[in-house]
């Protein structure tokens, strides 16, 4: 804004085109060139061009002027005051409508406000409290107030009552200016009062009683009054005097049903409205009692409780009981009770009660029946005894007394029985374990009887070989003992027998092996039985654990095998475990290092026969075999090819031996004859000893052993023979008729045998020591002349090697 200048009831010249007026105010945008002392600037030139008037005055009523001019626009706004020397009444804004102990809320308004000048709202309602209230100011460009507002729940006694808001100056003692007055229209429901006569409201049977029922206010007014009873309209018209706004009941010649809690109620639109509710008592003395019994019916060796039951007002103070019409000692409350109940508590029961007012009279009597369990239930067992297992068994289940009557049965075991009558049980193959059986005979309780035992007669059960000793593993040598159990056997008077592999062996409840052997392993029973039958039991197998034994080599197909066959040998063992390591030995006791149960020998040869044994191992130790000999003979083809080469060795061995003897000759018979001489006169025969003496052979005296190294190369032969005559007739054995003929000259035979291995004779050196293949032995005719006769102690001798 450039200027302001504000006037107060100003005119506007059109022909200076200019306002005139009173000048309150003008200002520039750099100075203020004029101003009344009691108006002052609030605003800013900009947007704010507020002015304060401190004080106003009545003659400041009018049209105050505000020109306002900028570097573009100018224009004028008008303001109207209208100033009064008295403070103008505030206005009270009330609700639509106030019902009683609903919250409301009320405004107290001033449509001015006084700067500078503190001011207070002050409310008062008819014979209540005084609210005073902080006024709020509310200044826009569109109107001024200032307001003060309260919220209270109205009740209905504030209906009709005055509602004050004042406007007071707050100056020290205060300087009331102006208020306003409103009466409040508070809606509620009726309120009613009751009057009773008597006051007491306490009459005896027969009196008259008035009630009278008062409308104090109601806001809008009833449209309906009515008497209740116990929460119940009654039905008895009441005299309504609706000018006095009352109802009145009259009860004339009382009753006591007509004893309870009276009230009246009556209706507008916002609801209903009740009185305060009276007490009636009508006195009278006791009716005719009746007796209640709980528990009804009782049972025998139960509580019950006895109650005389007499309506009386005031309540009866004494009682007189009665059983069986006759009165009993020492009763005179309203109930007794029975801590046990017998069979002699039975029968009516009856009752007088008395107050304050007389004595009743004896009521109808009760009854009180005792009921109890059926009595003395016992099992009556139909089937003669004893009772064998499968057998059919009847039991009836008898009772002597009951009340009330046995309605049913019940049976324990339960199981698949048959109930053929009521109290009749049918137990079909009755079994040999079967349970004591008791029964139960059932009122609305039950009394079971005492179990009864079947005593079932059966065969042993539960049969089985028990081993004491040793209880784990069984070796071979060990002591066993085993013991035949049964579980159980009526009668218990029963016999053990034992069984091997299904054969009989001993009876005995014990079967003892002192030192067991793998013959003794097998399938063992024990039977048991007793005069009803007998059971076995289950197999039970005795293992016996040993080292090999019994091994053996068995050779396939046969011991004697042709060279370029094949042969298998066999370790055959008996143990338990079984073997799990074998080992092979040959006729030098050499470890073949095969270690399975077969010795598989493929393509076999003649260095192969010879002696085989095996060795069985398992964790209990080693077993081994004799051995078993295998013979490899040779094929056809080989035996032709040695008998060939043996025919020529033969040959040329005897070519040999003959040149190589007449070489020798004789110097060996110089020689011979020489140390004879030396070493003696007489005749004398020398034989070399043999370890062991072999039979005769009983080949001619001219044929020559010839030794076949492939047939046994480790035997050789030889034979002494003294050279027959052609006259001479051989005695194989006999040397005693035999006379040498004297023209030969021959004294000489020699014997060509294959040299023995060191130690095979006593007391032999060789005689030639260079020739280590030639043993020479001779027969020496001593002397000239004719050949001795044979002497008894001189035999012909057969060396084998």
């Amino acid at each position: 804004m450039a200027t302001l200048v504000v006037y107060h009831n100003y005119t506007y010249d059109k022909e200076a085109k200019e306002h005139r007026g009173k000048i309150l105010y003008n200002k520039t945008k750099t100075e203020e060139l004029f101003r009344q002392e009691r108006v002052k600037f609030l605003g800013d030139l900009k947007s704010n061009c507020t002015l304060s008037i401190q004080p106003v005055q009545a003659q400041d009523s009018g049209v105050l002027g505000l020109r306002i001019t900028s570097a573009t626009n100018k224009w004028m706004e008008n303001v109207f005051l209208n100033i009064s020397e008295k403070a103008p009444p505030p206005r009270i804004q009330l609700p639509p409508e106030i019902r009683e102990s609903t919250e409301v809320s009320v405004t107290c308004s001033l449509n001015f406000s006084c700067p500078g000048y503190e001011i207070k709202l002050k409310w008062s309602l008819d014979g209540l409290s005084q609210y005073t209230s902080v006024p709020s100011t509310s200044l826009t460009t569109e109107a001024v107030s200032t307001q003060s507002k309260i919220t209270f729940e109205p009740l209905w006694l504030h209906h009709g009552k005055n509602l004050t808001c004042q406007l007071w100056n707050d100056i020290p003692g205060g300087l009331l200016l102006s208020q306003e007055m409103v009466q409040l229209d508070v809606k509620h429901t009726p309120k009613l009062m009751i009057e009773v006569h008597p006051r007491e409201t306490i009459v005896t049977k027969g009196e008259s009683v008035t009630m009278t029922c008062q409308i104090n206010s109601s806001n809008p007014e009833a449209t309906n009054i009515s008497w209740l009873k116990d929460r119940t309209p009654l039905r008895e018209p009441g005299m309504l005097q609706r000018a006095q706004k009352t109802l009145t009941l009259t009860l004339s010649n009382v009753t006591k049903e007509m004893s309870g809690h009276y009230y009246c109620e009556a209706h507008n639109h916002i609801g209903s409205g009740t009185s305060r509710e009276v007490a009636l008592q009508v006195h009278y003395a006791p009716e005719p009692s009746e007796v209640q019994i709980s528990p009804s019916p009782a049972q025998e060796g139960g509580t019950v409780k006895l109650t005389c039951i007499s309506s009386a007002n005031p309540p009866p103070t004494n009682y007189t009981w009665f059983h069986n019409r006759i009165e009993m000692p020492r009763k005179t409350s309203m109930t007794f009770q029975i801590s046990q109940v017998l069979l002699k508590h039975a029968g009516n029961y009856s009752c007088r009660a008395v107050n304050s007012l007389g004595r009743g009279y004896v009521g109808q009597e009760t009854e009180l029946d005792i009921q109890y369990p059926p009595k003395e239930v016992t099992i009556v067992i139909q089937n003669p005894t004893p009772i064998r297992e499968g057998d059919n068994v009847t039991l009836f289940c008898h009772h002597t007394a009951s009340n009330p009557s046995v309605t049913r049965y019940e049976w324990k075991p339960q199981g698949s029985w048959k109930q053929l009558a009521s109290g009749v049980l049918k137990i079909q193959k009755v079994a040999w374990n079967a349970e004591p059986f008791t029964c139960a005979a059932c009122n609305p309780w039950c009394s079971w009887a005492s179990p009864v035992d079947l005593q079932v007669q059966y065969a042993p059960r539960g049969v089985k070989v028990l081993p004491v000793s040793p209880r784990r593993e069984i070796h071979s040598g060990h002591r066993v003992l085993l013991q035949c159990n049964f579980s159980s056997s009526y009668p218990t008077d029963v016999r053990f027998f034992w069984k091997k592999n299904g054969i009989f062996l001993v009876e005995g409840k014990e079967l003892n092996f002192d030192s067991v052997s793998p013959e003794d392993a097998g399938n063992y029973n024990c039977l048991v039985n007793n005069s009803i039958g007998q059971s076995t039991s289950e197999v039970w197998t005795l293992q016996v654990l040993y080292a090999p034994r019994k091994l053996r080599v068995s050779i396939s197909p046969k011991d004697s095998v042709m060279e370029g066959k094949k042969a298998v040998l066999t370790c055959e063992s008996d143990a338990n475990p079984p073997v799990f390591q074998y080992a092979w030995f040959d006729w030098n006791n050499h470890n073949l290092q095969h270690y399975h149960q077969m010795l598989i020998l493929n393509s076999v040869t003649v260095q192969h026969s010879g002696a085989y044994r095996c060795e069985g191992t398992n964790r209990l130790g080693v077993g081994q075999s004799p051995p078993s000999t295998l013979t490899v003979y040779y094929s056809p083809e080989t035996i032709g090819r040695r008998v060939a080469l043996g025919v020529i060795l033969c040959l040329v061995a005897v070519l040999l031996a003959f040149w190589g003897v007449r070489l020798q000759r004789s110097w060996k018979r110089i020689q011979s004859q020489q140390e004879l001489r030396e070493n003696s006169s007489g005749q004398s025969f020398f034989v070399r000893n043999k370890k062991v003496q072999r039979v005769p052979l009983t080949e001619g005296s001219h044929a020559l052993g010839c030794y076949n190294p492939v047939i046994e190369d480790t035997v050789s032969y030889a034979a002494l023979r003294f050279p027959v005559g052609e006259t001479d007739t051989p005695r194989l054995g006999d040397a005693r008729e035999q006379r040498p003929s004297l023209h030969r000259d021959n004294t000489v035979t020699y014997s060509v045998v294959q040299k023995p291995q060191t130690g095979d004779y006593e007391n032999v050196t060789p005689a030639v020591p260079e020739d280590e293949g030639i043993h020479y032995s001779e027969l020496i005719h001593l002397g000239v002349g004719e050949r001795p006769l044979v002497q008894d102690t001189v035999e012909y001798v057969t060396l084998k090697h």
